[in-house]
């Protein structure tokens, strides 16, 4: 029995080649691979020996030969097959271990060159790794230290690998070699051009975590992360305490970050529930911020999600810690917080550097035998352009674009009412624009009087002005583009309210 091993991580391998060679194996190997099995004491065959042909071009040719794949793709009870093996002295390769050059460790080093990243492009590991799950039936490929042992079990035995584990593992080469090819055109594309929806559209990931459930305890889950980390995002958090991540929790905390990355670097509290913002607010500190925003709806914020763009003093902790909370992500905690906070020990802490990057890119959606893309919504408006009689005021038109970043976040049809730079109610998820509007009202009670309104989408009537107008709002927003802007503009005249267009709608679904 003969085995081709040639791996650029080499935990395990000698351990692994030396139980092979105890049992009568024959090892082939090239370059560092060889040294070390070498210097291990084992008997091994040079690459260049069975092909009579150097490596050369500083290594970049050696196992692109007949006699390597000729012994790999053989197929062992097909005559022809076995005729031309023996004709041409190609002897059959039974097992084969490689595992690719570190491509990605490469373009995550701060730095890196470009030269040096394409030097780390494996040409015939993938291709050896290719033939031989094909040929599957026959031969044994192993890709993944962490599989040595099954296969040894099995060998130590039977003398041979199952057909199941032959199948399992050649099926980890396809996924292994199909994401190692994707990293590669993911890091060329970015190099020379902005992000393009191309004819086809191929993404990879590694998995952060299991999850114990996904939305509902009866569906299977997991957390994955792209390959080059986003700045910002929540893989490149650090848990300080409390449980795991669940689904949910990632989902909301991620919708609270989107949120925060609008409200640049005036302190800010974020707190999402059920993937809508049930409260925001700016202050001088965040401890002023989360109690505006705690009071804004102090029922809703139970068992939410809090973000915030500053780090989370022992002031803020204290307010923090006086309400159920599921997760806190800031840039950071003082140690007087964490020691506030560790008397809720199942509350997660997630402590996460550049927390208002915003970077674009893409957002996937699944749907049932298809997938939507589509560009991030990091825009936030066209051109203000106040469309009534009377402008708004300076404090009003601050007022109204905090609303505005408020109702982008929230889900569609939307109203967000705000006041003193905090988020006074929400209307989200509703079928009726109008529906929308009256839930924020009520939400909002008595606090409605002298509060904006921001609208994602424009208003086919002018009920909402109307309604607003009753309710004791001030100033409006929306995108405009209605063939009927004119009666909402008029509504607005007529009532003394300022309405300002964004030209640019917001929906999220």
């Amino acid at each position: 029995m003969r085995a081709l091993i040639s791996v650029s991580d080499k935990r395990g391998i000698v351990e692994f080649a030396s139980k092979l060679a105890a049992m009568g194996w024959e090892i082939l190997s090239t370059g560092g691979t060889a040294k070390a099995l070498r210097e291990a004491g084992l008997n091994i065959t040079g690459v260049s020996e069975v092909t009579g042909f150097p490596e050369c071009l500083d290594g970049r040719v050696k196992t692109l030969h007949p006699k390597i794949h000729g012994g790999i793709l053989g197929i062992r009870n097909n005559p022809d097959h076995q005729k031309q093996m023996a004709d041409l002295d190609i002897t059959p390769i039974d097992l084969l271990v490689i595992n690719l050059y570190p491509f990605k460790n490469t373009i995550l080093k701060e730095g890196v060159a470009f030269e040096d990243a394409i030097e780390n492009i494996d040409i015939g590991g993938p291709t050896m790794l290719r033939s031989a799950a094909k040929n599957f039936n026959d031969v044994t490929v192993i890709v993944d230290p962490q599989d040595y042992a099954v296969v040894l079990s099995e060998l130590q035995k039977n003398g041979k690998t199952s057909y199941d584990t032959r199948y399992n593992l050649a099926l980890k080469v396809f996924e292994t070699t199909s994401n190692y090819d994707t990293m590669i055109a993911d890091y060329l594309k970015k190099r020379v051009a902005a992000e393009v929806l191309e004819d086809t559209f191929t993404m990879t990931f590694e998995k952060v975590q299991d999850l114990r459930y996904g939305e509902n305890p009866h569906q299977k889950a997991a957390f994955y992360g792209e390959i080059i980390p986003v700045k910002g995002s929540l893989t490149m958090a650090k848990q300080l305490q409390g449980k795991e991540l669940s689904y949910n929790n990632i989902n909301d905390t991620n919708g609270a970050l989107e949120i925060l990355k609008e409200y640049g670097d005036e302190p800010t509290v974020v707190a999402v529930k059920h993937a809508n913002p049930c409260g925001i607010a700016s202050d001088e500190n965040i401890a002023a911020a989360y109690k505006k925003a705690y009071a804004s709806d102090p029922v809703s914020i139970y068992g939410g999600i809090i973000a915030t763009n500053r780090l989370i003093d022992e002031a803020a902790a204290n307010e923090m810690v006086k309400t159920f909370l599921e997760v806190i992500v800031a840039p950071g905690f003082t140690p007087e917080a964490l020691s506030v906070l560790a008397v809720k020990p199942n509350l997660r802490l997630l402590d996460l550097a550049d927390i208002t990057v915003n970077e674009p890119g893409y957002e996937v959606k699944k749907v049932m035998g298809g997938l939507l893309v589509q560009e991030r919504d990091t825009k936030l408006y066209n051109d203000l352009k106040v469309v009534t009689k009377r402008e708004p005021s300076a404090a009003e038109m601050e007022e109204l674009l905090f609303a505005w970043k408020a109702v982008k976040n929230t889900k569609s049809n939307a109203i967000s009412l705000s006041k003193n730079k905090c988020l006074m109610a929400n209307g989200p998820g509703q079928v009726s624009r109008i529906w929308a509007l009256e839930n924020a009202i009520r939400q909002a009670g008595e606090s409605v009087k002298g509060t904006v309104m921001a609208s994602d989408a424009f208003f086919p009537f002018d009920d909402c002005v109307r309604t607003a107008a009753a309710a004791g709002i001030t100033a409006i927003i929306q995108p405009g583009g209605a063939g009927r802007d004119d009666e909402s503009i008029k509504a607005c005249d007529e009532l003394g309210l300022a309405m300002v267009f964004t030209g640019m709608r917001h929906f999220k679904h």
